[in-house]
């Protein structure tokens, strides 16, 4: 029951002893007051008997804290354990479940007045930020909220050991510390907001780890198998999507923070075994919608944090490699939301029990608890002396946010519903107003053409207006470019949602009505005998209704070039299911048809004929059919866990066709006749050194098959004779040249401190171009003749030829916004990023660039479906 912290915990041994001596002291000098001697002793025996029926983590597990890594399901029922022995101070919920049906929870401490009161002090918060839709007056008078998040990456794992030793001192009867701060605060913990990647590492290290654990870095319980335990169920860092929302368990959990918006958020981490410890201050850049007082407040938990450490003598870092920037952190979304957001990161990945550190010190995962501990207990103690103002500031923040760029942003409709209807439901998810603009012409800011432009709104167009409680966070996630103080970021450093989404937008200098009611007609598909149907290829939904109707063995064909029937106008890549060769379906053909188009929200347009008004009738060759085909995604060792986790997400969460996953180590026993479309994603293909497995490969292409390559794969196949070659930077031209002049050779001379910032001249961390595409290709339908792409290198590929197409390509001058090194940004032009290369009777799809990228890249999903559906077909 021991705490090596002895500035938080009074022993209760100490209470114990003071017990019996204090007996023998009555007994002695008090021998026949009898009653007040048992008075006394029945007083202290409930104090103690209330004392040990709050459980220590050590009493609950059996072992220490440190000495064995802990299953969730443990962790689950500690928190109820401590739910139950103090209900007066603590509050459990069940906020969700994990992909693999893991308990998602919430513990809120408070004292017991203020825990009668929660709901008092939630809407309160809410309604300090504005989003309460009553007319109450906020109330400054209230306690602060500080919420606590602990291991978003799973196998950063000691700090979920941490938050059992948190529960434990905040309602610890002996601890009269913890009890004071309560008194201006409320806590809310996630004792593990990745229960699955938890599981992943924790699982794999125990089933590996010897009787003693080893220290030795080389030991195989220090290197962990692929995928690691680090992302969610589906590959996915969750520490990326706090904005975005795309995974399940972050839905869930957002849901549940801006329903109480705190005041302060910490988020738990750790890195490298080699580093000390990480806290607040961050370093920059930062973002210019962060207060005074949010930078303010970091400096008060960092010297609070290093007094404690300097206590101890451990070693810490602040103000370097953590910026609060990009906008989807577990730091910087709670700041673009009022609160002081932090991120606390304590070196341990990969560590197990205990390892040795370059250092020769032996880091050990009681220690690595202990830091966390001290951390968060000192957040907490900050925040109680402060919370009066803390709880002021966020009043501020919403109250007077800094003024917008535009007063109100509309999104143009231009017939791509689905998309749009993307963008409203991140729109919700975030809890930023927006409504169906009325109809006007307004002069604005255009973010395609990047000037001033007059525009319409027009039915279907939705207008964001700022005047709102999310200004902030509008201004964050809409601007054009971001201004950045420092280069050397640790993330992408562009996420426009324009750009993102691929959506015509207009900022404006005038708010613009605005109404609930869609003035379009909604979607209504009918039942219909006729020829059959036709459906626009515009967005996701389109291939949404592909992949469903394809499962049902419906055969659907495409249209390569625009036609016109019934007096509608129908683009490239339309979707047509006629009865002809569907006969086995004729009984209940049309409701097939009508009830994908419904689930799947598009449009199903009845075609009376195949004799079109204007273009190629419905039995010309420009009309060709899409195969139903098996697809295989590789994955496993050389593999971006990401890059496959996305695809894998895309096909099963979003695009719901089936998918098939191979490892790479097992690449030599594929049955090639089984498969029609291999996706090779991001990563380092050890089988391209293969001759025989590469030749194998060429020869399923040639015989029919297609392969989708992505990002560095592409860069691998460019270097194995594949048809693509990677674009020579012309400074590498120049490395040739023996002729340089004394003045070349000294300019080639750099200073070591300056190391770091001269790399960022060839860097590319995340910034947006730009790409011309050519729509009349498959791999362009349903897309204007450009496309926003996220770079993230410097790669471009010279032009293809010979049986290539180059659908996709970077020109001179087509930066967009986000910062580029100047030598990247020289690089960065006339070159191809999306391409296909005809080989055989097969295909090969270039895609250099991410274009399912975390998947809240909107814009290049149609494009990716594209590379699976149309190309080839």
């Amino acid at each position: 029951m021991k705490c090596t912290c002895k500035k938080f915990h009074i022993n209760t041994d100490y209470a114990i002893t003071f017990y019996f001596r204090a007996m023998l002291i009555f007994t002695t000098y008090f021998k026949n007051m009898k009653k007040l001697s048992a008075l006394f002793s029945l007083i202290i025996s409930v104090f103690l008997l209330h004392a040990q029926s709050i459980p220590s983590p050590e009493n609950f597990l059996g072992y220490s804290l440190g000495s064995h890594f802990t299953p969730h399901f443990k962790i689950v029922n500690y928190f109820k354990k401590i739910a139950e022995a103090a209900p007066d101070m603590v509050k459990l919920e069940q906020y969700g479940e994990t992909n693999e049906g893991r308990p998602l929870l919430l513990a809120y401490i408070a004292t017991p007045e203020n825990l009668k009161k929660l709901e008092t002090i939630r809407t309160n918060s809410l309604r300090m930020a504005g989003l309460m839709k009553d007319k109450m007056l906020a109330d400054e008078n209230m306690p602060a909220i500080v919420w606590l998040s602990y291991n978003v990456h799973g196998n950063e794992a000691a700090s979920s050991e941490a938050a059992m030793k948190m529960i434990f001192e905040l309602v610890n009867p002996s601890n009269t510390q913890t009890k004071n701060w309560l008194k201006n605060l409320v806590i809310i913990m996630d004792p593990c907001i990745n229960p699955d990647g938890r599981d992943r590492y924790i699982n794999w290290y125990n089933s590996v780890v010897g009787k003693t654990p080893n220290p030795n870095p080389q030991s195989r319980e220090h290197r962990e198998p692929w995928p690691g335990g680090r992302s969610n169920h589906y590959n996915f860092d969750m520490n990326r999507d706090w904005a975005w929302q795309t995974q399940l368990e972050t839905q869930q959990r957002m849901k549940k923070y801006n329903e109480w918006l705190p005041q302060v958020h910490v988020d738990y981490h750790e890195q490298g075994y080699n580093a000390p410890y990480y806290f607040a201050p961050a370093a920059e850049p930062y973002h210019e919608v962060i207060t005074p007082w949010q930078r303010e407040f970091q400096q008060y938990i960092g010297k609070n944090n290093a007094k404690y450490f300097d206590q101890n003598g451990w070693l810490f870092f602040t103000k370097q490699e953590f910026d609060l920037f990009y906008p989807s952190y577990g730091d910087t979304y709670p700041l673009y939301n009022g609160a002081i957001g932090m991120t606390f990161e304590q070196g341990g990945i990969s560590a197990g029990l205990a390892v040795i550190n370059t250092a020769g010190d032996t880091l050990t995962l009681a220690e690595r608890i202990l830091h966390h501990f001290t951390t968060g207990i000192s957040t907490i103690e900050v925040s109680s002396q402060n919370s009066a103002k803390l709880v002021k500031e966020f009043h501020q923040y919403f109250s007077n946010p800094k003024p917008a760029e535009f007063k109100s942003y509309l999104i143009k409709n231009n017939d791509n519903a689905g998309t749009l209807d993307a963008l409203k439901t991140l729109l919700d998810r975030n809890l930023i107003d927006w409504g169906y603009a009325n109809a006007g012409s307004f002069t604005g800011f255009s973010y395609q053409s990047g000037k001033q432009e007059m525009y319409k709104a027009e039915a279907g167009d939705i207008v964001i207006n700022t005047n709102q409680p999310k200004t902030n966070l509008i201004k964050v996630l809409f601007e054009r470019n971001s201004k950045i103080t420092d280069s050397a970021t640790y993330d992408i450093t562009a996420w426009s949602l324009p750009f993102v989404y691929g959506l015509n937008v207009y900022g404006g200098n005038v708010f613009i009505n605005n109404s609930k009611e869609n003035p379009q007609q909604k979607i209504i598909n009918t039942q219909d005998n006729g020829y059959g149907y036709a459906i626009k290829w515009n967005g996701l939904n389109s291939a949404k209704f592909l992949a469903s109707v394809l499962k049902k063995n419906v055969k659907v064909r495409y249209a390569a070039q625009p036609f016109e029937s019934g007096g509608k106008r129908f683009e490239k890549g339309t979707l047509l299911i006629l009865k002809t060769s569907n006969q086995y379906a004729e009984n209940n053909f049309s409701q097939v048809i009508n009830d994908a188009a419904k689930m799947c929200n598009v449009d199903a347009f009845p075609i009376a004929s195949g004799f079109v008004d204007k273009g190629f009738d419905f039995g010309s060759d420009k009309i060709n059919i899409i195969h139903k085909s098996t697809v295989a995604l590789l994955t496993g060792n050389g593999v971006s866990s990401g890059g496959a986790g996305e695809v894998w997400h895309f096909f099963e969460q979003q695009l719901n066709y089936p998918i098939t996953l191979i490892n790479t180590d097992d690449i030599g026993r594929i049955n090639w006749k089984d498969i029609d479309i291999l996706i090779m994603p991001d990563g380092f293909y050890k089988f391209l050194s293969d001759k025989n497995a590469v030749e194998q490969l060429k020869n399923w292409i040639q015989q029919g098959g297609k392969l989708i390559a992505m990002e560095n794969a592409v860069a691998q196949l460019s270097k194995s004779e594949f048809g693509i070659k990677q674009k020579e930077n012309a400074d590498d031209k120049k490395d040739g040249d023996k002729d340089k002049t004394k003045k070349d050779e000294y300019a080639d001379l750099h200073k070591y401190e300056a190391r770091e910032r001269d790399n960022l001249m060839t860097s590319t961390p995340g910034s947006i171009y730009k790409v011309e595409i050519d729509n009349s290709h498959p791999l362009g339908f349903g897309y204007p003749n450009y496309y926003y792409t996220l770079k993230q290198d410097d790669n471009v590929y010279e032009f293809l030829k010979d049986g290539g197409w180059n659908v996709g390509v970077i020109k001179k001058d087509n930066y967009v916004s986000g910062f580029t090194g100047s030598k990247a940004k020289e690089k960065l032009k006339d070159g191809l990023i999306f391409g296909v290369q005809e080989s055989g009777r097969g295909q090969i799809v270039y895609l250099a660039d991410d274009v399912l990228f975390r998947s809240f890249w909107e814009n290049g999903k149609l494009l990716f479906c594209n590379a699976v559906f149309m190309v080839g077909d």
